[in-house]
């Protein structure tokens, strides 16, 4: 097996690379134990139960995945052999960062649906993280036993059932792909893009299947009802039925790289290191996109990434573009589960696993020293950090260990945002959720540090609901300098292109960026001023004729970020707002206007406007979708309300009502025990980060003065003349 994967890596045309992605408890794992088994890795009678990806004890004990899992293997089809490198990524929201990191790592997708709770919140979320890398998706129907054997379906209602399924997925597609991939991107039964099966019992079905075997829906009914699954599963194997639909419908990485590196990479794709990656050639400059970054006792650093040009080899030298270092490469090779296997190279097209590149981290480009290339695009998160911990050691002596730690964490997880306070000796974990912070305790305490963490705290963000009666006025400490500012909330059209990734945070460095803000509703004028983009706000300049305004701008683009990380309200980081540059007197001597003139004058300008326009706190919100049967539906709607969230939806079919609701993250704590004990466990529920809100005027005051005197601040805020004075 591992000749023959070391022989077809270097046949692009013959590889696949592919992720499974799901709702939580949709069935994924087991599907990828069960695609191992038919492959010959693990035993027939363990699949499904070994779980066999999920390899991390935490992951075992909990029973559900947590980090993406990659494996590669071999699948006969029509006569050839196929390379096959599956990532299987996690369900959960709070993990919701690996699926991210895994889709641009592959070129196809399978997405699983239950068939009996359908398309989930968290199917969409992840189809649309595929889509928005072109990743190219097939559907499997998971979980068919359970309709036919407990929901009891005749063949007319099972394919309802699945038509439903099919539309949602196809309407999803639609509205995420370009047009001219519309209609190829769209799954379809009639050829075979889409299978039926159930997963934890090894057998699926597709029309090529059905054609080959004679197998129809009124057999697979018979043998579910008569309890001969297993002969079922000899007949139609998951594995063959599956791993020929990938091979069928999802593209090789020569044909995805000519379509999906435009979109990932900003350089010039007419250069070598362009058509190196278009044409997935092994012999041009190197780049290695890496996605994820573990820690192995015995090898270090282990980065896994996806070669699109060039051939990676043990001992050269390579550069790391974001951290602008170089670093030798020990070993390379492909993952087989949890173990590696070390191969003497590996050429693009091919999903690597590299030791040795110290420094590296999620999103790092790799490339020849002697060859450099633009990196590639940033990878971008759907969701953000909104619950945060306080982690300290038990032990003093323990401290430099845990900042260590700390910060191997950060790098293995980038979802996690670090907050190293040296000279407090506290240190904030900001995660995506409960689940995600308790997973994060256990991995630092199984790495040898004892810690305690306090009660999770939510993470606000700051903005303003009006705007600066007058402009600020920002001035330097000598007084020589005058910056002039107003603020005003941001257009919620560029909010939202911003939230969707429509529109690249950063330095704005030409005026050819502008008509893609003036299509989101920016007035032209200002489009063509934008000089920065950063916590979803805009920095414009709008004087004309400044004398030295240019050789400021960078300290004054450097002001305003740092004074957006921590705002005047509650230290928090403030977003979602529009400032406009109307005036500047600065002094004609360069020595005058140096940093430590500038800094506090914009700073001040930004901090003393935002006090002048009626600053406000913003809280995280998660969208909560309760399944529930129709007696207990008052109960359901209780518990939301009385956690001060809203019901936006409550659907019914036929004995169970969907409950669709907006809850804030900081009335969510301990949610999952009080829903369950309300419904005596008889209710399915999920959620999903849904952005932030404004905080009622009402809880202003009391949240904003709990935060100020937890991070050791005045209970008040300083008022606009602090700063402007």
């Amino acid at each position: 097996m591992i000749a023959k994967i070391k022989e077809l890596m270097y046949d692009p045309e013959h590889i696949r690379n592919i992720g499974i992605c799901a709702h939580i408890d949709h069935g994924k794992t087991t599907l990828s134990d069960n695609l191992l088994a038919g492959a010959g890795m693990i035993s027939e009678e363990l699949a499904g139960d070994q779980r066999f990806l999920d390899f991390d004890e935490q992951e075992q004990a909990r029973g559900i995945t947590i980090d993406a899992a990659n494996v590669s293997m071999v699948h006969e089809y029509k006569g050839e052999e196929y390379l096959i490198n599956l990532i299987d990524t996690p369900g959960h929201v709070d993990f919701g960062g690996d699926v991210t990191r895994a889709m641009r790592a592959v070129d196809g997708a399978v997405v699983v649906v239950c068939a009996v709770e359908g398309i989930m919140p968290q199917t969409e979320t992840v189809l649309r993280q595929a889509l928005r890398e072109k990743v190219k998706p097939v559907l499997f129907i998971n979980k068919v036993d359970r309709l036919i054997n407990e929901v009891k379906l005749g063949p007319e209602e099972l394919s309802g059932k699945f038509m439903k399924i099919i539309l949602e997925t196809n309407k999803l597609i639609k509205g995420m792909v370009s047009d001219d991939m519309k209609d190829a991107w769209n799954v379809d039964v009639t050829d075979g893009s889409v299978a039926f099966g159930s997963a934890y019992h090894n057998w699926a079905i597709n029309v090529p299947m059905m054609q080959e075997t004679g197998i129809n829906f009124k057999d697979i009914i018979d043998y579910c009802n008569e309890d001969r699954q297993k002969e079922l599963a000899k007949k139609v194997p998951l594995a063959e039925v599956l791993l020929s639909m990938v091979v069928d419908h999802l593209p090789s990485p020569k044909i995805s790289q000519e379509y999906r590196c435009p979109n990932i990479w900003d350089g010039d794709i007419e250069s070598e290191a362009g058509q190196t990656m278009i044409t997935t050639s092994p012999d041009g400059p190197l780049a290695v996109m890496v996605t994820n970054v573990s820690v192995d006792k015995h090898a270090g650093e282990v980065a896994t990434g996806r070669v699109y040009g060039g051939t990676v080899e043990p001992g050269s030298e390579v550069f790391l573009v974001g951290a602008h270092a170089k670093s030798r490469v020990q070993q390379v090779g492909v993952y087989f589960g949890p173990e590696r296997v070390a191969t003497e190279k590996v050429p693009a097209g091919n999903i690597v696993y590299i030791t040795g590149a110290k420094g590296a981290t999620a999103g790092e480009t790799i490339c020849d020293p002697n060859q450099k290339i633009k990196e590639f695009e940033g990878l971008e998160h759907i969701s953000e950090p909104v619950v945060t911990v306080a982690v300290e050691a038990k032990n003093t002596k323990d401290l430099p260990k845990l900042i260590e730690v700390l910060r191997q964490t950060a790098k293995e997880d980038p979802t996690i945002h670090v907050n190293i306070n040296e000279e407090t000796g506290e240190h904030l974990v900001s995660g995506m959720g409960e689940l995600h912070l308790e997973v994060i305790g256990v991995r630092i305490n199984n790495k040898g540090v004892d810690i305690k963490t306090s009660e999770p705290i939510v993470v606000y963000r700051e903005t303003v609901a009006g705007t600066n009666p007058s402009p600020a006025e920002g001035k330097s400490p000598n007084k020589h300098n005058r910056l002039y500012l107003k603020v005003e909330p941001l257009e919620q059209s560029i909010f939202d292109a911003l939230q969707r990734g429509d529109l690249k945070e950063g330095k704005i460095k030409s005026k050819e960026e502008a008509p893609q803000f003036i299509e989101h509703g920016l007035d032209k004028e200002e489009a063509r001023r934008v000089w920065d983009v950063y916590n979803k706000s805009l920095f414009i300049n709008m004087t004309r004729g400044i004398q030295y305004l240019d050789e400021i701008k960078e300290l004054v683009i450097e002001g305003f970020e740092s004074a957006l990380d921590e705002g005047p309200v509650a230290n928090e980081i403030a977003m979602g707002m529009k400032f406009t540059l109307l005036d500047a007197k600065l002094h004609e001597d360069a020595v005058h206007r140096g940093p430590a003139q500038i800094l506090p004058a914009i700073r001040n300008a930004i901090k003393g406007s935002m006090m002048l326009a009626n600053p406000t706190l913003l809280e995280p919100v998660q969208k909560v979708f309760i399944n529930t049967p129709t007696d207990y539906m008052g109960a359901c709607t209780k518990e939301v309300l009385n956690r001060r969230g809203q019901i936006v939806d409550m659907p019914t079919e036929g004995d169970m009502v969907n409950v669709e609701a907006k809850v804030p993250v900081a009335e969510m704590f301990g949610f999952a025990g009080d829903i369950r004990s309300a419904t005596q466990g008889r209710c399915l529920w999920s959620t999903e980060n849904s952005g932030f809100e404004r905080l009622p005027r009402e809880l202003q005051d009391q949240i904003i003065k709990q935060i100020r005197e937890r991070k050791g601040l005045s209970p008040q805020p300083f008022g606009p003349e602090h700063y402007l004075g």
